[in-house]
């Protein structure tokens, strides 16, 4: 079932924070592991596993699970069934999609499946418009689906060492994105970006690229020519603040020094008969 006979350390957490460590033999979790239903938090980074039993849906309040640096091919049914599911870790495994079911964790906000060898963008992904942070970097993704906006809550996506040649259209309607990662693909040119407001973090570095994509003032770009052009940024955005300060000051300074009537009275009439006091003069009694 497993490769190896030496045992592997792992760990899980209860609701109370104490932390439990675990011994994985032979790609075998302990039988008692499964008794324990309150787990919030279970560590099974690098335990050599190829399989995990039917029983793991049995830990309905569990969390975090990380699974990264094991030898799984495929996503087991019990693991859709985990309705409290948040932190998934599945990285380094063998894995080459997700199957339907997947989408039934609607609790889930955070998944990592970089260093896989997943082709296709697993459309169970699209159901889960809660997830807030994807990562999907060292995979074999050549495009992505239309439909990606979708996922209306993501946050954080990153792509990079993947194949994309092209930039994927479907991003330019991700407004919403914080975060996008594109290092080390194929992609010789970038359409303009600016007109996706969220983003603060765009990441192109070894990409086939001439000069830095256009985006936004508020982003932070991390590539080729990046620090250039940002320091080309920051002067320009500095000029301008320099001119909105100055003409602030000039504002303030005619509000404080309003233009005295003809007649040389501090005080105007109004329509009524009644006197109004000019700025900074006090009012009669």
């Amino acid at each position: 079932m497993g490769s190896g006979g030496s045992a592997r350390p792992a760990s899980a957490e209860g609701p109370g924070g104490a932390e439990q460590r675990l011994e994985v033999r032979g790609g075998r979790l302990p039988a008692a592991l499964w008794a324990q239903r309150g787990l919030i938090k279970l560590y099974l980074s690098g335990a050599g596993l190829r399989e995990l039993p039917a029983e793991l849906a049995a830990l309905r309040h569990l969390r975090t699970l990380a699974l990264d640096g094991n030898e799984l091919l495929e996503v087991p049914e019990a693991l859709c069934r985990l309705p409290r599911l948040a932190h998934l870790y599945l990285g380094r495994n063998a894995l080459r999609g997700l199957p339907p079911a997947f989408a039934r964790l609607q609790s889930l906000r955070c998944l990592w499946l970089e260093g896989n060898a997943v082709a296709r963008f697993p459309r169970a992904l699209l159901r889960l418009p809660g997830l807030r942070s994807l990562q999907l970097g060292d995979n074999r993704l050549a495009r992505l689906p239309a439909a990606l906006p979708r996922m209306a809550g993501l946050r954080g996506l990153w792509l990079y060492g993947n194949r994309f040649e092209e930039f994927p259209p479907a991003l330019l309607r991700m407004g919403q994105l914080r975060v996008l990662d594109l290092d080390r693909n194929r992609i010789a040119r970038f359409p303009d970006l600016a007109g996706l407001a969220g983003l603060r973090l765009l990441s192109y570095d070894h990409n086939p690229v001439r000069q830095p994509p256009r985006v936004a003032d508020a982003v932070r770009l991390v590539g080729d020519g990046a620090q250039e052009f940002m320091e080309a940024r920051e002067e320009r955005l500095q000029g301008l603040r320099c001119q909105d300060e100055k003409e602030e000051e000039e504002e303030e300074g005619a509000e404080a020094s309003p233009a005295a009537p003809r007649d040389g009275s501090p005080l105007l009439g109004d329509e009524e008969g009644s006197v109004a006091a000019l700025p900074g003069s006090p009012r009669e009694t």
